[in-house]
């Protein structure tokens, strides 16, 4: 299921899109939450800029924000539904779980951003284009 050349590996581990060979982050722990947001510069692989224009990621607010709404959505009905919670409990719920995974889906959010722009290169360290 996850294995690389596929949109869902890079997603989900955090590598380079184009080369699923090094992390794109420096600290690989999203809870290090001084560290979130630092990225490598380029990949020391095959050499893609991770920052492809200034401000890049501003775009993956979006991509967050559609996450967040999926979580919360996702945390409201199990623990309305299958735990059967009342709603203060259940809007709790959502509060807590929002909280705890914000370091998760930032990062998600940013490596589902990136790979709607860069596409898997098998071949990438031959080609090594560093801007």
């Amino acid at each position: 299921m996850l294995k690389k050349g596929t949109k869902l590996y890079s997603i989900l581990t955090g590598s380079c899109p184009q080369c699923h060979e090094e992390s794109m982050y420096v600290e690989k722990n999203p809870y290090n939450l001084k560290e979130l947001y630092h990225m490598n510069e380029n990949c020391s692989h095959c050499g893609l800029q991770y920052k492809i224009e200034p401000s890049f990621f501003y775009g993956a607010m979006y991509v967050s924000y559609a996450l967040t709404v999926a979580i919360g959505v996702a945390a409201f009905i199990i623990s309305k539904v299958f735990i059967g919670l009342g709603l203060i409990e259940s809007f709790v719920a959502i509060i807590l779980s929002l909280i705890v995974l914000m370091p998760i889906t930032a990062r998600i959010a940013r490596n589902i951003y990136i790979n709607m722009f860069v596409s898997y290169k098998p071949n990438s360290k031959d080609e090594k284009h560093i801007d």
